[in-house]
């Protein structure tokens, strides 16, 4: 990937697994790359490991729990005091098959940290990313989700699960979620003439702590054969770098559904542009906005 000198980017869950890889790579490039999330702890020993890493990096932890929209908009406030430009933004936390509860503003949590946070961080900070591209340099929106989606349904109506309640189709929806949102975005910016893109990027099975909610057996199964069949956070984070950095995405080359490097066709309703529409309206109407 080419140097990123003078670019600043925002990789929410940065601290650990996927997300921080990214964070390591782009801060090696030359890129001001600020971590968000939710442990501070956390995010200040990753920025510590990488700045020992390279003595020049330019990164920064910045508190965001993404099952606050209070907070999500307290971390878009502060950031835009700064006055720094935003070239690229990279939706990577996420939770999976956690217990079943609501965030502070009653979400369902898969529902509410995966889809609802990053779809308010991503609005808050449009503004700011549209006056950062310009022609030949896009501002880039890449939202990490996963293969999950291909097996799931978005419930309009019951968004939160609350009809019958599944981690596992919990999570499923709010990867589906993403899919549909990063896949509207990306014509609304499109056919405004703004310099910015959005994709979304399948990592594969990665050995993280994602993992960590699984049901006991399944989880002393999956740390046993994890490092024979799972990726590495670094391989994890490949194709999420190659969308966030490389010059082959730029402008209308940009967009889409990406695993394993290449750009995907998916399921046929994540191309609905009536089911996207749909939930984009009913996102805004949830977060009261415009």
């Amino acid at each position: 990937m080419p140097r990123q000198d003078g670019k600043v980017a925002i990789v929410t869950g940065g601290g650990r697994g996927i997300g921080y890889e990214v964070v390591r790579h782009m801060a090696r490039l030359g890129a001001h790359v600020i971590i968000g999330g939710r442990d501070e702890q956390e995010g200040l020993v990753a920025v510590k490991r990488i700045c020992e890493e390279y003595k020049e990096a330019k990164v920064e932890f910045k508190k965001v729990d993404l099952a606050s929209l209070q907070s999500v908009r307290q971390f878009v406030q502060n950031f835009k005091e700064r006055d720094l430009p935003l070239n690229i933004l990279v939706n990577n936390a996420g939770v999976m098959l956690v217990p079943k509860g609501c965030t502070e503003d009653g979400f369902e949590q898969h529902f509410g940290v995966n889809y609802v946070g990053h779809f308010l961080l991503t609005w808050l900070l449009l503004d700011t990313l549209k006056d950062s591209g310009k022609c030949g340099h896009f501002s880039r929106v890449v939202n990490v989700s996963s293969s999950a989606h291909r097996i799931s349904n978005i419930t309009l109506n019951d968004l939160n699960s609350c009809q019958c309640y599944s981690a596992h189709a919990a999570y499923c929806q709010s990867k589906l979620a993403q899919l549909l949102f990063s896949s509207h975005l990306h014509q609304e910016l499109q056919h405004g003439g703004f310099p910015v893109s959005s994709c979304a990027v399948d990592p594969g099975m990665v050995d993280t702590a994602l993992y960590r909610h699984l049901w006991t057996p399944l989880r002393l199964a999956q740390s046993t054969i994890a490092h024979l069949l799972f990726r590495t956070p670094t391989e994890g984070a490949a194709t999420v770098l190659y969308t966030a950095l490389s010059p082959d995405l730029e402008g209308e080359c940009g967009g889409g559904y990406w695993a394993n490097g290449c750009r995907e066709i998916t399921r046929p309703p994540t191309f609905d542009p009536q089911l996207q529409l749909s939930l984009w309206e009913t996102s805004l109407q949830l977060l009261g906005l415009q």
